[in-house]
């Protein structure tokens, strides 16, 4: 595990799976989470920032700021996930009324605001939704690009899609914004469909945290037993894999998530294979100067060792 907290502003849609993801980054002591930015993806942009409200409510963490971002994709029509996260977005819980009123600064400036004024090397942008923030913040002040530490995003797959045979829905939502952020030049670790389909909130795993006690651990139950019965009925899963969450749980302790260094593309043009992750991984593929990585194999028990400490920690 690192030494020092990492510094990460976390782009999300939530989200069942985002809203993991915002409590680990919350309650692990490895991680500082500067501020949430919104982006239309899993819902409406107008829903998943309520919904990011509320998550930070029920973690009693309303000092972290949420900025609110892109509502659609850069050149496609709008599409969300209503039948994985239901009309709120956040279905199975009733969602704590926001006591903080969302930043009046928007996400794409926030992003690249923080990263200018902090020293080189420092922030991490981790995004867990559409890219859409992260490809305009690119492209509005294209100095932000050598001095983020790292950009980890939960989308794609190299052998797996879910929105089609090959395309990840945060992906095929705004491919244009994919390619370019994939294409930009920052260290990348693209956390896909191979690895995040390992992480199942099994009964063990919401036994575990049933046991917690808390409030917030109700919380979790609830948006889990929502998700799961959407996963049965949409997906043909018995248990419901908590992907966003494993991009923080990459940053917390990289041991848990293997990843391998291959040079990646995002299609944007064919009509079978919009939005598809292209990773290079033959035997003998030149990877000088390859600066994206995927992730591969996921260490489940430390996963959710870490989330369960992390609900734990919030009380």
């Amino acid at each position: 595990m690192t030494d020092h907290p990492r510094r990460i502003i976390l782009d999300c849609d939530p989200g069942h799976d985002d809203a993991v993801a915002i409590m680990l980054a919350l309650g692990s002591p490895a991680i500082e989470l500067l501020g949430v930015t919104t982006v239309g993806g899993n819902q409406t942009v107008e829903k998943i920032t309520r919904n990011a409200q509320s998550v930070l409510e029920a973690c009693r963490r309303q000092d972290v700021p949420v900025h609110r971002g892109s509502a659609r994709p850069l050149l496609r029509e709008v599409h969300v996930a209503g039948d994985i996260h239901g009309e709120s977005g956040l279905d199975g819980v009733e969602l704590p009324e926001p006591t903080v009123p969302v930043a009046a600064q928007r996400a794409v400036e926030f992003i690249v605001q923080t990263v200018m004024e902090s020293e080189p090397g420092e922030i991490t942008v981790v995004g867990t939704g559409p890219l859409t923030n992260l490809a305009l913040a690119a492209r509005l002040e294209p100095a932000i690009i050598d001095r983020v530490r790292e950009v980890v995003i939960m989308g794609g797959g190299y052998h797996e899609g879910n929105v089609t045979p090959v395309a990840e829905f945060n992906i095929w939502a705004d491919p244009e914004a994919a390619a370019i952020v994939v294409d930009a030049g920052w260290e990348l670790t693209m956390v896909g469909l191979d690895l995040t389909h390992q992480a199942l909130a099994t009964a063990d795993v919401e036994q575990r945290i049933a046991e917690i006690g808390t409030d917030l651990a109700a919380f979790f139950l609830g948006l889990m037993a929502f998700f799961r019965r959407a996963y049965q009925e949409n997906q043909g899963f018995d248990d419901p894999p908590v992907h966003d969450a494993c991009t923080i749980a990459y940053l917390i302790d990289p041991a848990v998530v293997q990843t391998r260094r291959a040079p990646l593309h995002v299609e944007t043009r064919g009509d079978l294979t919009r939005g598809m992750t292209v990773a290079d991984l033959r035997p003998g593929t030149d990877l000088a100067g390859c600066h994206t990585q995927v992730a591969t194999v996921l260490d489940a028990e430390g996963f959710w060792r870490l989330v369960v400490d992390a609900v734990r920690a919030l009380g």
